[in-house]
């Protein structure tokens, strides 16, 4: 049930004008200081500049295709998730968390560097998120500034994404039952995805109320795409993934594969999919971009 061959031409030509562009907006953001920090900065260039999806960067734009809003903005915003994101993708990394070497096909940031560097990488990109959400060169509207800085932090805390990462590390120690999975990774991953989805309504201004298509499309395409990475963890390729595979399974975790079966775990995900489109019925082609991404998250092979 997959796109069709315009709207796959879409996200390709989308998603490397996004990735272009984030990359070159990382690469102004970090120079690199001629004293004492240069290596904290190597190290947060390290981790951000080059390789990975850049998918919630590029939710944020498609779903700001539906307001026009300005695409500075749209980057700006992108660029703030993507700090949030790889921030997180440094700290899991570590030998306390989840100890990988590998990450987007190069050493991670703690094997290129150290762990101290690695943490302070982390932090300062956490840092950096919220102080591109505060410049008015993000909006115009400080109420809206601050709505997004709320926003981004709350998908980040306790009550998001951190508080997954939380609940994945006592995966190792417990039985999760398929509610508490769900649980997991609407915090771990979904979370993100629906502050991307999120932010474009608060920078349109769009009322909470009228806000349920998009909650909708984004609590399903994220949770398309951690049974998709469940099932790239059991049947991908790590040359193509970047990283190591099957250390869910090694580690005795319950995901959504193990409790579903492969067969099963694909067929929810594709109806995820579809349930996701559907909640877009309202728009046209301004959301055709939305409908891509839906169908590339249980398409892509990394």
């Amino acid at each position: 049930m997959g796109g069709d061959v315009s709207s796959a031409a879409l996200l390709t030509s989308r998603s490397r004008d996004v990735a272009a562009r984030i990359d070159h907006a990382f690469d102004l953001l970090l120079p690199v200081p001629d004293d004492a920090r240069a290596r904290l900065y190597e190290a947060m260039r390290h981790a951000a500049i080059g390789g990975g999806k850049r998918l919630r960067p590029l939710l944020v734009e498609a779903t700001c295709d539906l307001f026009n809003i300005a695409r500075e903005s749209a980057l700006r915003v992108g660029l703030a998730v993507e700090c949030i994101h790889v921030y997180s993708l440094i700290h899991d990394d570590l030998p306390a968390m989840d100890d990988d070497d590998m990450r987007r096909g190069k050493p991670t940031v703690h094997k290129a560097f150290d762990e101290a560097s690695a943490i302070l990488a982390g932090d300062c990109l956490h840092d950096v998120a919220f102080e591109i959400l505060a410049d008015e060169q993000t909006h115009a509207d400080p109420f809206v500034r601050i709505d997004l800085v709320r926003a981004l932090a709350l998908a980040s805390g306790p009550a998001g994404m951190a508080g997954g990462q939380m609940m994945d590390l006592e995966a190792e120690k417990s039985r999760f039952d398929l509610a508490t999975v769900t649980r997991l990774q609407n915090l771990k991953t979904g979370a993100l995805i629906a502050f991307c989805v999120e932010a474009a309504a608060i920078m349109a201004r769009i009322p909470v109320e009228a806000r349920t298509s998009l909650h909708g499309y984004a609590r399903d395409i994220g949770l398309a795409f951690q049974i998709a990475d469940d099932l790239l963890d059991v049947e991908g390729d790590a040359d193509l993934a970047g990283k190591a595979l099957g250390k869910d399974a090694a580690a005795g975790k319950e995901t959504f594969v193990s409790l579903l079966g492969v067969d099963r775990a694909r067929a929810q995900a594709h109806m995820l999919v579809d349930q996701a489109k559907a909640h877009l019925h309202g728009y046209g082609a301004e959301a055709d971009l939305l409908r891509a991404i839906a169908d590339y998250i249980i398409e892509r092979d990394r």
